[in-house]
């Protein structure tokens, strides 16, 4: 197969006070699985969109097969065979279409163009030939809004193949999937590098996974290429994570050790409407961090929201201190002093066209505001405050919220929550998408919440968080509690045992069945 060689030239970028790229020299060739690695904020995700056409004030060149491309839009980049996959998948997929129609929305966006009337029956066959192809196994007639994220991410591939991609940008492609779901997308992606000689580029902060499916890897820090590095199998997580923060790294995170007071939030017996969480009572203490583990679907988010009203229950009872309360709604959450941080933070932890300081005080708003008119003073205080705190990386209080990288939303969707001084938080995949190093932040700062007395809910598919952040943990399955277990007695092992849903008791090694 002949090769095709994409490459960056002495690529720069700057926003507002920030150099987001800096003569950036980058190559790859098709046939290749290569990753981009780095902390939030190293300009990954902006090299890939500068390759893709979604930052057009670029300067230094793009070449293809060493001639130079002038890439200023989505649609040069498509017609040089380059395109990309967001995280964030139904902002690229149309839900009200069929899978036929969103595989091969960009031949019928031409055809529209060209023809009076749309040959739908060829339009189904020609999307079941490339799904077949991919070996993909989905109805071509269902509508894209019935679809899982896995399946919705296999239809952007498609069209992607569809449109004779040659390098496909995978943006964190792994981060909402289960292992089964990880397993058929790496399958694809072997498919698409062996049999299609197609470049698959993933940026990636799930490192493990990187030593797993990419023949080599590409560091970035602060806008800069620092270590182009091929995978051997003396290649570690720890020697990346490295290079990644320019300092040697711990690996494991001990929490910090307090005492913890008496029961203050409690859930008894809890169903939510939909039949994702069945009959579910937990407690959390003073000072507490309790886990929800279990697998992707479990009911882990459902759960969270329920709790916080955003999903409406059918039956159960929530107390704090003892007392009843009424939640029927976010804005009752609110007002009782609990606090969600959403799994989806770009749609529902955020306000992404707003700015830092705006959304840092939008979970609290009455209290900068006199009568109808707002307090900007105490907001830009407010701000300024929980920017230096949380070293929220941001040119200025007034850049938007959607131009930070996920870490740094992520720091301004925690801070918001802190600005309100909730009695009660809840933190749904907190760590999704964020870097090792900011990951730390993030658990220091969750275990200085709870030292201050706060009782913390942390929810996540990853059971190492578990094990090192929580006191106790509840394993979630099919919208149940399987077991409550104590951190510091429990395994990994234990857990994945509850969260595929055994029934029967966790013998350890130690132990003897009975």
């Amino acid at each position: 197969m002949n090769k095709i060689t994409l490459e960056t030239k002495n690529v720069s970028i700057e926003f507002p006070g920030v150099k987001a790229l800096s003569n950036v020299n980058f190559k790859i060739q098709t046939g290749q699985i290569h990753a981009i690695v780095g902390a939030n904020g190293a300009g990954k995700s902006t090299l890939m969109k500068v390759l893709a056409g979604a930052k057009p004030t670029y300067t230094g060149q793009i070449l293809l097969n060493g001639k130079v491309v002038n890439i200023r839009d989505p649609a040069t980049a498509k017609k040089a065979g380059i395109q990309i996959v967001y995280q964030e998948v139904d902002t690229a997929l149309i839900p009200s279409l069929s899978v036929a129609e969103n595989v091969m929305l960009n031949s019928i966006v031409m055809e529209m163009g060209k023809k009076q009337f749309i040959n739908w029956p060829k339009i189904r066959k020609d999307a079941q030939k490339i799904l077949t192809r991919l070996k993909i196994n989905i109805n071509v007639n269902k509508l894209t809004s019935e679809l899982t994220l896995a399946q919705k991410q296999m239809v952007l591939i498609a069209r992607a193949i569809e449109s004779h991609c040659n390098f496909l940008i995978l943006d964190e492609p792994t981060a909402p999937l289960s292992d089964t779901e990880t397993e058929d997308l790496f399958r694809l992606v072997k498919h698409l590098q062996r049999t299609e000689n197609i470049a698959i580029i993933f940026i990636t902060h799930r490192l493990y996974e990187v030593l797993e499916i990419c023949e080599s890897y590409t560091v970035m820090r602060n806008g800069k290429i620092v270590d182009n590095s091929k995978i051997t199998p003396a290649t570690t997580t720890k020697e990346i994570v490295e290079k990644m923060l320019g300092r040697s790294f711990e690996e494991n995170y001990i929490k910090e050790k307090y005492e913890i007071g008496k029961k203050m939030f409690e859930v008894q017996h809890l169903s939510d409407r939909h039949g994702k969480v069945n009959d579910v009572s937990l407690y959390v203490r003073k000072g507490e961090i309790i886990g929800l583990a279990g697998l992707v679907g479990a009911g882990k988010s459902e759960l969270c929201k329920t709790i916080f009203g955003a999903i409406k229950k059918s039956s159960g009872t929530i107390l704090y201190d003892g007392k009843a309360i009424k939640i029927n709604n976010p804005s009752d959450a609110v007002r009782q002093g609990i606090g969600l941080v959403p799994e989806e933070r770009r749609k529902e932890g955020t306000l992404v066209k707003e700015s830092v300081g705006f959304n840092l005080c939008a979970a609290c708003l009455q209290d900068f505001c006199n009568m109808s008119f707002v307090k900007q003073k105490k907001i830009n205080n407010n701000a300024k405050q929980f920017v230096s705190s949380l070293k929220i990386k941001t040119p200025s209080i007034n850049e938007l919220v959607g131009n930070l990288s996920g870490g740094n939303q992520q720091k301004v969707v925690i801070g918001k929550w802190l600005a309100a001084n909730c009695k009660v938080y809840i933190f749904d995949e907190p760590t999704k998408g964020v870097d090792v190093g900011a990951k730390r932040e993030i658990y220091k700062l969750i275990n200085k919440i709870a030292k201050e007395g706060h009782c913390v809910i942390y929810a996540t598919c990853e059971n190492s968080e578990i094990l090192s952040l929580t006191d106790r943990v509840y394993v979630m399955f099919d919208g149940r509690i399987m077991s409550e277990l104590k951190t510091s007695d429990t395994s990994e092992d234990e857990i994945m045992h509850y969260s595929i849903g055994g029934t029967d008791k966790y013998i350890k090694n130690n132990e003897v069945a009975s």
